[in-house]
């Protein structure tokens, strides 16, 4: 018997053919195609997302489309700006030379049109992630007194005063003065007196000091302080501060 022969039979038979890798062949299985991902799993991750969003912005960060040039240059048509909600949360109260978004319904507005309540959750939507424009109700100022204060246009040279410290007000637009209103005014306890930077092209408190209320706004109606630019890319950043009321003095003195 040829034992040399069956032998080298055999060795052919058990080795692994050309082309094909010896042992981890017969175990190799196919990547699986991946799944696509089913609409109603897109839509609900969607509305996640976008509750997520509307969550933190109605209580951290909110965006704010600037509407009108009443701010300007500070802020411009077109900014979107973000209003920090969180500002004025834990005890501490809006200062002077702070730019604010709050609700004008009481000060600035007085009367609030009724609005189909579908539209009004839509349009509210899309203005708090700063897709629309904000209500109607709602404005952004800078805050030139506090509650104490009195502030006073204008001093010999045209500049405002408060508590008796004239301000150098380096925000203010190219060429406007400070007022062509004049007034004196003392700001009631728990309300702040605002005005824009754009004092030729702004209806603030000054507009409404004839009516009830003289134009003050409630610090509870403050909605937060704005404290970044987001758009456009090329103004992005936190919002420049102002020394312009570094010497005013504390509130009530001054008064007389």
């Amino acid at each position: 018997m040829d034992t040399e022969a069956e032998h080298t039979e055999r060795d052919r038979s058990s080795a692994p053919e050309e082309g094909q890798e010896e042992g981890s062949r017969s175990t190799h299985v196919p990547d699986r195609p991946a799944t696509p991902m089913s609409w109603g799993r897109a839509v609900f991750l969607g509305a996640l997302t976008t509750v997520a969003l509307l969550l933190f912005s109605a209580f951290v960060l909110q965006p704010f489309l600037i509407p009108s040039g009443s701010m300007e240059p500070t802020l411009r048509v077109g900014d979107r700006v973000l209003v920090n909600k969180l500002a004025y949360r834990f005890g501490s109260g809006p200062g002077r030379g702070d730019v604010v978004v709050f609700d004008g319904t009481g000060s600035f507005v007085q009367e609030v049109r009724e609005e189909n309540a579908v539209t009004a959750l839509l349009s509210g939507a899309a203005a708090s992630l700063g897709l629309a424009e904000p209500a109607e109700t709602d404005f952004v100022k800078r805050v030139v007194g506090v509650g104490g204060d009195r502030v006073v246009c204008c001093d010999k040279r045209g500049r405002l005063e408060v508590n008796g410290s004239a301000l150098d007000e380096d925000y203010l637009h190219p060429g406007d003065n400070p007022s062509e209103v004049a007034f004196d005014i003392v700001v009631p306890d728990g309300t702040l007196w605002m005005m824009g930077d754009h004092r030729s092209n702004s209806r603030d408190s000054r507009d409404h000091l004839g009516q009830p209320g003289g134009g003050m706004v409630p610090v509870d109606r403050v909605i937060g302080r704005v404290d970044w630019l987001g758009w456009p890319l090329g103004r992005l950043g936190s919002l420049a501060g102002t020394d312009a009321f570094a010497d005013v003095r504390p509130t009530g003195a001054g008064h007389g």
